[in-house]
């Protein structure tokens, strides 16, 4: 029974007691661990203890081996027999399916070619490449069947010799693969400046087709200018989908499926350009980035990560001498996505008397114009344009110099900047080629259509939201919002904003009508809490308004939308697994908070301070991607109005503004400060959580003896 060849050697010299046994590679520090033990358990006054420890090795221990049959799944057979074990990845049985059957040469091949690819590719990225080789063939492999599916290939190889040709041929492929994992291996400064940005844009989806583009180059079938290029073409794709808000729409089988549409292409950039523009892919034309800048909610779309690169790579357009590091950037929002009373003031005073503010804010205020990166973030916040505008003349960045060259920040400046980003997003990404573009896939007669079919779907006594009914549509909030607010929809009314609440925007088609629409609702049957939010209950989450519907949703796409009371039951399990997180959090650090109440799936919690006049609660949304900390003060004006009263003393304590909503058509009122953060995302949850516990301390150590 022998380990891999990188192990054997000093495996041999532990079996044979050699001078050089217990080396300070893995297998001596194992060798060294164990003597150690057995030095430390050998009792002066015990001759037996050394026995019973050689009886349970030499007769408590059995060697069992296991032959599997032709057709078996050697990977399932292992897993049940090493449940408790190191799990055996796929590459490592592939390995030793081929080196198995390699004969003699298998240990010189192992020395010359597996061992240094093992070295410039761990284990998963080994299993990575197996699989990026099998997509080149079959775009429906899974990456969880890759063994079973390069088993079911290399059966048909007969000798040793097409055996070792295999091998050879893996290994020139795990040097592409290795460059894409590490673009500084490759030496054509355009190709590594792209392959630079692939990766750092985090998404594999892309690998088959990057893979493919560096083999035919290698293979002297693609000049280093066309890979160039066609790469040019892949990153423009992804970045024009976010900004016209289809990040995720059927990206993987797209992509998957360009594989073999460059195969056997003479020019591969011009093919996979021509491939990527035709059908519904969602390559998005120049008027598609103009019409859209301006609409789509570009904070919502794709991940945080490929949001803030559009930025950054935005930034470097402008040619700017000083360096940034983009590590102590977060995303902006210039315009703050709380509306304070002083924002609103500021923000009102730009528009058309008699507009609705709450509206229009909502509107603009996570449009690419409104947006930008700092490294000030909790210092801007809420604060108005006025104060801001300092930091941001102080900045590094050009796009924030040219933002703080403006004397006010309203719905203007920031449609004329989303507009002036769309001319430089189409001069630095190419877009598709548009004599080969489907015009009608996007008309909005069809999407009108479309809204209006699963709408008419939801029954009297239920309601939805805007991002669920984008997400079986397959568009995004904004249009929906914009459809139903346009053109006459049957049951329109029931489509309410993330967390149930009826939009300030929404009017009845016939402008006679006057009734309220909430006692519209309610006289249909649907539930109502004081402060107007809809029945969590009588919630109808997007996968069972597409049963509805008789429409399927995008999986991919159904992590990302959601919203604040349901959505779905993937959002639901990451809002309990994260308010674990702060529960736990909580019940370690917090000083203030004594009780951490048990986390549900639901975007709320709540937490008692010893007083039920105005619990704490805390919120998380994945629609306007933030969360919040704030008193929920229900059925007592007189106690929001005395903390009011004391707006400053609390403020400078807190040491920052906070969000007053007394509700005056309603019965609870409440205090909230939002720290903008998607909870869903990896990278940021641990920081969301210590905001949010050690916010809720400060808000309990000081509203506590008011209350």
């Amino acid at each position: 029974m022998l380990p891999t060849q990188a192990d054997r050697a000093a495996y041999l010299a532990a079996v044979y007691a050699a001078p050089d046994a217990g080396g300070s590679d893995a297998v001596g520090e194992a060798y060294n661990h164990f003597r150690s033990k057995i030095a430390a358990a050998d009792d002066p006054d015990d001759p037996h203890d050394l026995e019973e420890l050689e009886n349970a090795v030499v007769r408590g221990l059995a060697l069992v081996a296991v032959t599997a049959e032709p057709g078996d799944n050697a990977h399932r057979i292992f897993e049940s027999l090493n449940n408790t074990g190191l799990q055996l990845n796929q590459s490592d049985l592939l390995k030793n399916y081929l080196f198995m059957r390699l004969g003699d040469k298998a240990e010189v091949l192992y020395d010359s070619v597996w061992l240094p690819l093992e070295k410039r590719l761990s284990g998963a990225n080994l299993e990575l490449l197996f699989w990026l080789d099998l997509v080149q063939t079959d775009e429906r492999a899974k990456q969880s069947d890759t063994y079973v599916g390069q088993q079911k290939r290399l059966e048909k190889l007969t000798t040793p010799v097409e055996i070792e040709a295999e091998v050879l041929r893996i290994a020139k492929l795990g040097d592409v693969l290795a460059t894409i994992l590490d673009p500084t291996r490759e030496p054509d400064a355009e190709i590594r400046r792209r392959l630079t940005r692939i990766k750092a844009w985090g998404s594999t989806t892309a690998y088959p087709v990057v893979m493919r583009l560096l083999a035919r180059r290698s293979q002297g079938k693609a000049t280093p200018d066309q890979v160039a290029r066609a790469l040019t073409f892949l990153e423009s794709y992804f970045v024009r989908r976010i900004v016209i808000g289809r990040a995720t729409a059927n990206l993987n089988r797209t992509l998957l499926q360009a594989v073999g549409a460059i195969a056997d292409a003479g020019d591969v950039d011009l093919a996979l350009r021509d491939y990527l523009s035709r059908g519904r892919k969602y390559f998005a034309t120049d008027k598609q980035v103009r019409d859209t800048a301006g609409s789509v909610p570009f904070y919502w779309q794709g991940r945080g990560n490929q949001k803030k690169l559009i930025l950054q790579w935005l930034e470097e357009s402008y040619g700017s001498r000083e360096a940034v590091d983009p590590k102590n950037l977060t995303i902006e929002h210039v315009l703050p996505q709380s509306l304070t009373d002083a924002v609103r003031d500021v923000f009102a005073a730009g528009l058309p008397e008699g507009a609705d503010v709450a509206y229009e804010h909502e509107r603009i205020v996570h449009t690419i114009g409104n947006l930008t990166l700092s490294g000030y973030n909790s210092e801007l916040s809420n604060k108005v344009f006025e104060k801001k505008r300092a930091k941001l003349a102080e900045s590094g960045l050009l796009m924030n110099q040219e933002i703080a060259a403006h004397e006010t920040w309203g719905a203007k400046e920031i449609a004329e900047r989303g507009a002036a980003l769309a001319e430089k997003i189409i001069a630095i990404w190419p877009g598709p080629d548009e004599s080969l573009v489907d015009k009608v896939l996007e008309e909005p007669s069809a999407m009108r259509s479309l809204v209006a079919s699963i709408v008419a779907e939801i029954p009297a006594g239920r309601w939805t939201s805007y991002g669920d009914v984008a997400l079986v549509a397959g568009t995004y909030p904004q249009p929906v919002a914009a459809v139903i607010a346009s053109y006459p929809i049957a049951g329109a009314w029931r489509v309410l904003q993330a967390g149930g609440t009826i939009s300030p925007g929404f009017r009845w088609e016939d402008p006679n009508r006057k009734d309220d629409p909430q006692e519209y609702l309610e006289a249909e049957g649907l539930n109502f809490d004081d402060a107007g939010h809809a029945s969590p209950g009588q919630y109808i989450a997007a996968e069972e308004l597409a049963a509805l519907s008789g429409l399927e949703i995008d999986q991919d796409a159904a992590g990302w939308h959601g919203n604040g009371t349901g959505g779905t039951g993937s959002v639901k399990s990451q809002q309990r697994d994260f308010f674990q997180s702060v529960r736990d959090l909580g019940e370690m650090t917090s000083s203030h908070i004594n009780v951490w109440p048990k986390a549900q799936q639901q975007n709320w919690m709540d937490i008692r301070t010893g007083s039920s006049r105005a619990p704490l609660v805390l919120t998380v949304t994945s629609v306007t991607t933030n969360v919040g900390c704030g008193l929920y003060i229900n059925h007592d004006k007189q106690l929001f109005a005395d903390l009011l009263a004391r707006r400053d003393e609390f403020e400078t304590a807190l040491g920052t503004t906070l969000d007053w909503r007394e509700l005056p058509t309603k019965k609870a009122s409440r205090i909230v400060l939002l720290s903008p953060g998607d909870f869903r995302d990896e990278g940021e949850a641990p920081q969301l959580a210590e905001w949010l516990v050690s916010t809720a301390d400060r808000f309990a150590a000081i509203f506590r003896t008011h209350l």
